[in-house]
């Protein structure tokens, strides 16, 4: 057996590196080589499919519409929980058989918990692969959540987060969510707090993944040496079990934007003043989101390029690193521009971050910027999608939010169309200085702030 686990180990291995050399090779015609393929099944569950048969590996990766966004309040962290103790035993499997099993064929079994959608994922040689969508089906379909393993999670979690606590970057974070997004579930951290934790029980777990975990309430994307046929037939040969069901899902009201500037200070014991400066954002659905991708290279998303960048670390000599961001999710999202720089030089920083803001919105950018800012979002498109791996999850997240199967073809013509008029539109519709919300977790007495002006 131990002879078996090193010869699986070391084929898996070997076979990772031909994929990374591949993956090279192949980078600059990844658009051309990928063709989505999408059937529902009769239980409501939707399998994405792409063939890759270069290499003896298949990627399969599931997501349902399990996050964060639908669990209750005061049961912050259930979403979470539920995911990530999915792997810790089922009604015929042990913690310790799920690890082993998962070991012995030299395969890799994740599950994650996030805002949206969870994710559960696994990467396989294609000998293994019924072995391994055995297990698959029996964590998703017949989990056990035992008291114990409960426990144990929640100890995990709950200490995670404890430890967090003495990371500046984490607090400026997690009050800068529930500053922009006030009680809607975007404003908790997708763990929870130590206090939510302690709430939630089984009969929640059991609950939760009743209501939530159906196969009309999931996609499942297959990607490697396997055709749409075989997915299929292992599909219904392992989730036949899987009954269809409707979800009792409650109803949200938008995140609403805060009308005036709002300024959180955190008093702690450092050096290094961590700024988190920025408001509610946009929904992935938004049809300017390609000139706000585009605004927001040129603003602070394009490293070193980038005008914050340029102003704040390379002109000022403020701070190493300054960068902006639009997390662009399903129901909404946030724009924030980040960094970190002296106590005593925070007051500048965040004026300078100020002036490059209103900058964007009240000149147009040069053609200059514009051109690079397509060319590296097109450019660097083909990395998102360069491995099995990264490609089932990027097709998970194209269905998710109903791009469509031929995003990947469109993407060049939607970066394309972007203008510097467009650009110009785009900085004085979602930038809004006058409802900004600055976060600073600082040394008290060392960081003195002004007013946002």
């Amino acid at each position: 057996m131990r002879n078996k686990k090193i010869k699986n180990y070391l084929f898996f291995l070997f076979v990772l590196l031909v994929t990374c050399h591949l993956s090279l090779v192949t980078l600059s015609s990844a658009h051309a080589a990928i063709e989505i393929k999408k059937e529902v099944l009769e239980n409501g569950l939707t399998l994405l499919g792409v063939e890759r048969h270069n290499l003896p590996i298949v990627m399969v990766t599931v997501g349902i519409k399990a996050g964060a966004v639908v669990e209750p309040e005061g049961k912050a962290g259930l979403a979470n929980l539920t995911a990530e103790i999915l792997t810790e035993g089922t009604k015929k499997r042990t913690a310790n058989e799920i690890s082993e099993e998962i070991e012995f064929i030299g395969a890799s079994l994740d599950t994650s918990g996030g805002d949206d959608y969870i994710v559960i994922s696994l990467s396989i040689l294609k000998k293994d692969l019924k072995a391994g969508i055995d297990i698959l089906s029996d964590i998703i379909l017949n989990p056990s959540f035992s008291q114990d393993e409960i426990n144990k999670k929640k100890k995990q979690i709950k200490g995670s987060l404890r430890g967090r606590e003495e990371d500046p970057g984490f607090i400026a974070s997690r009050e800068f969510r529930k500053a922009v997004f006030g009680t809607h579930p975007y404003g908790r951290m997708t763990e929870g707090s130590p206090e939510t934790i302690d709430i939630i029980g089984q009969a929640d777990l059991l609950g939760f993944h009743s209501n939530y975990y159906t196969p009309n309430n999931a996609v499942i994307s297959i990607v490697g040496d396997i055709t749409m046929g075989e997915a299929k037939g292992l599909l219904k040969n392992y989730f036949s079990g899987w009954q269809k069901k409707e979800t009792k899902k409650p109803l949200l009201d938008k995140p609403k934007q805060i009308d005036k500037k709002t300024v959180i200070t955190v008093n702690k014991d450092i050096t290094q003043a961590n700024i988190m400066l920025g408001h509610l954002g946009i929904s992935r659905d938004n049809p300017d989101y390609y000139d706000v991708m585009v605004m927001n290279y040129i603003l602070g998303g394009g490293g070193f390029s980038s005008r914050l960048m340029q102003n704040i670390r390379d002109e000022k000599g403020l701070a190493y690193d300054v960068h902006s961001f639009f997390d662009a999710r399903k129901e909404a999202g946030s724009f924030y521009v980040g960094l970190q720089t002296k106590n005593e030089s925070a007051q500048t920083a965040i004026e300078e971050a100020l002036k490059e803001i209103n900058r964007i919105r009240s000149v147009e950018v040069s053609d200059t910027e514009v051109n690079n800012a397509k060319a590296f979002l097109k450019g660097s498109f083909p990395m998102k999608i360069e491995t099995s791996r990264k490609i089932a999850n990027f097709i998970l997240a194209v269905e998710s939010y109903g791009l469509g199967l031929d995003y990947i073809s469109r993407y060049p013509a939607y970066i394309d169309s972007v203008t510097k008029e467009s650009v110009l539109r785009a900085a004085k519709k979602y930038l809004a200085p006058e409802r900004l919300i600055l976060v600073v977790v600082a040394k008290e007495g060392k960081a003195s702030l002004n007013e946002l002006k």
